[in-house]
């Protein structure tokens, strides 16, 4: 059978497409033909605006800067209370998620003495308030043994306000992160002296560790003469250190004196 239309075939139907309203021969590329001619034109248009080209590399989502964050809350903050007020908003650390207190201060605001500890342990998270487990007990028997008390001329806080989960040490981006809000909590409560209990504590105030060569040494940090002690929790495990400690307490009393 002969498969191929001869020319005056081919003429006849050509023909007769175009008394039936054809226009245009069938391309290479498809056209939907029930788009309308608004729509056509809409895209025609659409694909002579030019697109700009993205910048090489990958995309990069911008992050916030958890410090900058508490730096400008801390700042803000005019009493102790709108310091406190201001950490509890605080959303950028994971700790507070775990926790179930914000563990801020306790003692006399606007004492003499500051002790800044290192983090709430289980029961300092029950209850809301720094040292206020076995370590805070003999906290509060060495403070009495030279005559002082956070009923009286004590303040007390920690360098996080939240309990790390299974009272893990505290890691570098989280002391960074709240070390504004301590700062501020140090300038508002505004004490003459400062003691730091533990390795953690030296870390944030004075950017150092190695409690054992820092106890017993004043030194100078955010405007305060800074005196380094054992924390008693280390004390509760190494009874041999109290006397190290008693020594400390001694030069405390006299740094008041």
């Amino acid at each position: 059978m002969e498969s191929q239309i001869d020319y005056h075939t081919a003429r006849a139907l050509l023909e007769w497409q175009v008394e039936l309203g054809v226009t245009d021969a069938i391309g290479d590329a498809p056209i939907n033909r029930y788009d309308l001619p608004d729509r056509l034109r809409a895209k025609a248009r659409q694909a002579a605006i030019p697109v700009a080209e993205a910048p090489p590399g990958p995309v990069v989502a911008r992050q916030v800067d958890p410090v900058a964050v508490a730096s400008a809350a801390a700042s803000a903050a005019r009493t102790l209370e709108e310091l406190r007020e201001a950490m509890a908003a605080f959303e950028h650390c994971e700790l507070k998620k775990g926790a179930r207190n914000l563990v801020f201060s306790d003692g006399t605001p606007g004492a003499p003495v500051m002790i800044i500890g290192e983090a709430p342990g289980r029961e300092e998270d029950r209850e809301g308030r720094p040292f206020v487990g076995r370590a805070g007990q003999l906290l509060d028997r060495m403070l009495a043994a030279i005559g002082m008390s956070r009923q009286e001329n004590v303040h007390i806080t920690n360098v996080l306000p939240w309990r790390p989960p299974q009272n893990r040490e505290p890691r570098p981006d989280e002391i960074a992160m709240l070390k504004p809000f301590l700062d501020r909590h140090v300038a508002l409560a505004d004490p003459k002296v400062i003691v730091l209990m533990g390795n953690i504590s030296c870390q944030a105030v004075l950017g150092k560790r190695g409690i054992t060569r820092l106890r017993g040494h004043w030194v100078q940090a955010l405007d305060k003469p800074v005196l380094p002690m054992f924390h008693p929790a280390y004390l509760l495990r190494h009874p041999a250190a109290k006397r190290e400690a008693w020594a400390d307490l001694l030069a405390l009393q006299a740094k008041l004196r």
